[in-house]
């Protein structure tokens, strides 16, 4: 009787972690949202294409050779004590220039001339479409979400679950009134998830739309999409925010491809660059840069300042955790490029960067 008891707990406890998983997945693209996506350049045989071709999945000879690396490393893959937080930072925002808060992984708070402009906000403890498995956090939140001051704008990369995730945007959509910004057929996971249709902007890559007196720009990336084992229904891309006088990069989820240099041209230079340094893997080199290669788009870009987003809260491939700045500063040092790499939670004034101090240093393994 009692095993029966216990069995009965454990499977109602299971049924009570995935009651949400069908809404997680997101929704589907119908009627308009549809349309435009078929008009779309980038959509041919049903699917979103990437404009330099590559894979997206390791090949089947490197399979072994990463489980191994994932069992026999696992330590060096967490931090070696707990990350510290910044939840009250000293420097405080930029009235009329332009600051940056990293809040972990790639979320990012970005203050451009007077507006708030959120860059894929996850606050759930997993980047999963399960509270019960997938990547966990290895940090909290430095910031409540709750705190968040009003934002202008909400700016989605891709449908991964580490850079769209349900429980904050359902949160994000009640709290305020900002509006979504995404690339093609995104709009459909948010509209099931309850954002109304007027507070949605999707957009192909080279469209544009002004929000809050800024200018939003989707532009290319070399990724994929995907929350089931259908892949890339939905477009990827990264962004451009201008200002007056102020130009954000926000570079989303890529491998190192030309296009940097197509976009730093058309729409640079730019006053600051968010690029993506870590769960790279010579395994799928095609959807990941390295530090390295992300200087390299950095500089192809125009940039001024770097700021790396995209490590150190959820372990997404087996390099060391401390390994991606380790190698980002060591590039910026020999290539001369502005560099910050702030505590999460703490803010960064573009016009006025600390130096650097090595904190993730002392994490290392």
């Amino acid at each position: 009787m009692g095993r029966l008891v216990v069995g009965g707990l454990a499977l109602a406890a299971a049924g009570w972690a995935l009651r949400d998983i069908p809404a997680e997945l997101g929704g589907r693209a119908t009627g308009e949202r549809l349309a435009r996506m078929l008009r779309s350049p980038r959509f041919r045989d049903g699917v979103f294409h990437n404009t330099v071709p590559g894979s997206y999945t390791p090949p089947v000879s490197n399979v072994p050779g990463i489980l191994r690396e994932m069992i026999i490393n696992r330590d060096a893959r967490l931090p070696a004590g707990p990350v510290p937080l910044v939840t009250s930072p000293a420097t405080p925002q930029s009235a009329a220039g332009l600051s940056v808060v990293w809040y972990g992984h790639a979320t990012t708070l970005v203050e451009i001339e007077g507006r708030r402009v959120l860059f894929d906000p996850v606050w759930s403890e997993r980047a999963s479409p399960s509270r019960l498995v997938g990547p966990r956090r290895l940090h909290p939140l430095p910031t409540p979400l709750t705190a968040l001051p009003a934002l202008d704008a909400i700016v989605i990369s891709h449908d991964h679950y580490d850079h769209l995730d349900r429980a904050t945007v359902r949160a994000l959509t009640a709290a305020g009134s900002a509006p979504f910004l995404v690339p093609l057929g995104i709009g459909a996971h948010l509209e099931r998830w309850g954002v109304p249709a007027s507070r949605i902007i999707e957009l192909d890559w080279e469209e544009e739309a002004s929000v809050a007196g800024l200018r939003f720009v989707a532009t290319a990336a070399r990724h994929f999409s995907g929350r089931t084992l259908t892949r890339n229904t939905t477009l990827w891309g990264s962004w451009v925010v201008a200002g007056a006088t102020r130009r954000v990069f926000y570079a989303g989820d890529s491998g190192y491809f030309d296009g940097y240099a197509g976009i730093g041209a058309a729409h640079g230079p730019f006053d600051l660059t968010l690029m993506p340094i870590g769960a790279y893997s010579p395994a799928w080199p095609d959807i990941h840069m390295d530090p390295e290669e992300a200087v390299n788009a950095h500089l192809d870009l125009g940039g001024r300042l770097l700021l790396p987003v995209h490590w150190a809260t959820f372990t997404l491939a087996v390099h060391p955790w401390a390994e991606p700045a380790d190698r980002l500063w060591h590039e910026a040092k020999a290539r001369d490029v502005r560099l910050a790499i702030p505590r999460p939670g703490d803010r960064v004034d573009v016009d006025d960067v600390p130096l650097l101090d090595g904190w993730w240093e002392l994490l290392g393994a």
